[in-house]
């Protein structure tokens, strides 16, 4: 079967995903565009999953003041190397989830630091006190810890939220 240069074209800017990577997938899917972005969505959890213990010294601080003034955010957002620290990807990701963190106050990054930190925990309290499970504000149907996965599949790299602070004037 022959893919052609749009189908590959179009595929690349909707995932973001390398030019032969997307050729593969539409290779795979028989052309079908629905299927070929699920297989590489698939490759690119399984590739996370991969990275996952990789170390992750380098990053970005990430600052948002929020327009008024009344609340701003940092956030620590670690990667493997300082050149993927400089990619657009990157810096887009480490300001999403500074604006995630304004919008949606959370006060944890992820369950396990939750359950570090308190005794019980639901479903429902995880879901909006866990920065990585909460909806992302642009793509509701999506979590934040699914973003991560995308920028890391894009990227090549484990990536980490390491912390954050929010501050809200008056608390």
């Amino acid at each position: 079967m022959q893919v052609s240069t749009t189908a590959i074209k179009d595929l690349r800017e909707k995932t973001g995903a390398g030019v032969m990577d997307c050729k593969k997938a539409l290779l795979e899917a028989e052309g079908n565009l629905e299927k070929a972005i699920e297989i590489l969505n698939q490759r690119g959890i399984a590739l996370a999953r991969k990275k996952a213990e990789r170390v992750a010294d380098q990053g970005i601080i990430e600052a948002y003041v929020h327009p008024g003034g009344r609340i701003g955010v940092l956030v620590e957002v670690n990667c493997e190397t300082d050149f993927v620290a400089r990619t657009d990807e990157f810096k887009d990701l480490a300001h999403n989830l500074a604006l995630q963190i304004a919008a949606m106050c959370p006060q944890f990054i992820s369950p396990e630091d939750m359950a570090q930190e308190t005794e019980t925990e639901t479903d429902a309290d995880a879901k909006t006190a866990c920065l990585l499970l909460q909806p992302y504000i642009k793509e509701p149907d999506k979590a934040v810890q699914d973003i991560v996965t995308e920028t890391i599949a894009k990227v090549g790299e484990n990536i980490k939220v390491r912390r954050f602070v929010r501050f809200e004037l008056g608390y």
